[in-house]
């Protein structure tokens, strides 16, 4: 980098004019501005700004394209694209204290530098120019804005999806268990009809008796794990005792079905010879209810999940409707079970009498998933949580409380601020709160907090009548 040669001056100034925010400037002023800049040429691949070092210069790039993105921290970081004829870099009336991405070029680039230090001159001499370039400063907030919200977005998708993702592991695989279970009953029980040797006139016998212990039969109830293995060792000894082949395979299911004593010696009485063979057939016609059971409560668990998801997104259905406030909030804990259950006990307090609201619904599930998020991040995945509905004159208040830590009261007037956070760097943009904001501010309502030691308080207002 080197200042601009004077004799260079006409060349650069007519360079200059080819950038549309210079087009139409007055030459005086472009040869005074290019008087003060400094010219560089840069080499494919080459750095042209590097990350957390200071904002210092604006860029005017002449020649070539730039490509800058965050070096450090995510790799999915803010990506940024300048081709000839764009402005960048540090902008009049940005508060950037040092430089945000890694520029490298795109091919051999021109830029041309001017000092921050000399907008004040800038000003007074082409306040034309700088007016532009304050409408640049806007809009690249607004498309940065844009970006880290959908960056947002999409880490909150990804968030809940792994979530969900886990929970409906736990069941399916579940089910997959028991389909592979029931599998084994059906081949035992084949195995058990081949070798029988029961004849027709016991089996009335044989069917009276196992209505008979079916209806005695309770959940066994083992103070622990010793416990049932002492009962599986005594049902083991009996059935050895009783001549049956493969105690020790029968005897844990027998053990499952919380056989007694009784229970054995009124079967065998009935089944007679064929005691191993019919044994095996009940307790194992007993485990697949058991297995049938197992079976219905995961595919039910499966199915409550699939329409929470349907419910939380509200799809097939209106964006605009009205919106039962209570179910709204249970919806979002059900989808928010996978970072609750570790360690967050969650108290319910809903009115009777709420109303239904007119509003987006899958945008007030954002919020009520943002708040709940933040309250359990606050509270480390331990603590309390309290979740509160009740009429207020024509407002339905909904409160997120945790006894977490707290929020310092002298950051509690911005944390509704764009981009600001008390998370550490990668773990929050500091855009959760401020879309809170934005989604409650369009549904006419307010949001407000109140925050001590343990006691930290959200109150949403959303209005019954005309949300929106």
């Amino acid at each position: 980098m080197s200042p601009v040669d004077p004799t260079r001056i006409p060349s650069l100034v007519s360079d200059l004019r080819k950038v549309p925010a210079f087009a139409d400037q007055p030459q005086p002023d472009l040869e005074w501005f290019v008087s003060q800049s400094e010219e560089r040429r840069v080499a494919p691949g080459e750095i042209t700004v590097r990350e957390d070092t200071p904002a210092d210069k604006m860029f005017v790039l002449l020649e070539g394209e730039i490509r800058a993105r965050r070096e450090s921290g995510p790799a999915d970081g803010f990506v940024f694209t300048g081709k000839a004829g764009s402005v960048a870099g540090v902008l009049p009336f940005s508060r950037m204290k040092s430089f945000p991405v890694t520029g490298r070029a795109v091919g051999t680039a021109r830029i041309l530098d001017f000092p921050s230090k000399l907008f004040p001159e800038l000003f007074q001499r082409m306040p034309e120019l700088s007016a532009r370039l304050v409408g640049m400063l806007t809009d690249r907030v607004r498309d940065f804005t844009r970006t880290e919200q959908q960056h947002e977005k999409l880490a909150a998708l990804g968030k809940l999806s792994a979530g969900l993702a886990h929970e409906l592991n736990n069941p399916a695989a579940a089910a997959r268990r028991s389909a592979g279970a029931l599998r084994d009953c059906l081949q035992r029980l084949r195995d058990a009809g081949r070798t029988s040797t029961l004849g027709p006139e016991d089996c009335g016998l044989l069917a009276q008796r196992e209505e008979e212990i079916r209806a005695t039969l309770k959940p066994p109830e083992y103070k622990d794990e010793f416990a049932r293995v002492e009962r599986e060792e005594a049902i083991q000894a009996w059935l050895e005792a009783h001549k049956v082949a493969d105690a020790w395979k029968l005897a844990p299911l027998l053990a499952d079905a919380n056989f007694a004593d009784t229970h054995l010696e009124s079967f065998a009485s009935a089944a007679g010879a064929s005691l191993g063979p019919e044994l095996t057939r009940f307790a194992t016609l007993l485990e697949m209810g058991r297995i049938a059971n197992e079976l219905e409560n995961s595919t039910a668990r499966i199915s409550e999940l699939i329409k929470a998801i349907k419910e939380y997104s509200y799809m097939d259905q209106a964006p605009l409707q009205e919106v039962d406030i209570k179910h709204s909030l249970e919806t979002t804990l059900t989808i928010m079970n996978h970072k609750l259950k570790r360690g967050i006990s969650v108290t319910r307090e809903y009115a009777p009498d709420l109303p239904k609201v007119m509003a987006y619904g899958s945008e007030l599930n954002q919020v009520w998933t943002n708040l709940i998020d933040n309250a359990a991040d606050a509270m480390k995945n331990n603590g309390e949580l309290l979740v509160r509905a009740v009429r207020e004159n024509e407002y339905v208040l909904v409160e997120i409380a945790d006894n977490g830590p707290g929020i310092p009261p002298e950051i509690q007037s911005r944390i509704f601020d764009p981009f600001f956070t008390t998370k550490g760097v990668g773990e929050g943009s500091g855009l959760g709160l401020d879309l809170v904001h934005r989604i409650v501010q369009k549904m006419r309502g307010f949001i407000t907090i109140k925050s001590v030691p343990g006691d930290t308080r959200f109150r949403v207002r959303i209005p019954i009548h005309g949300a929106l």
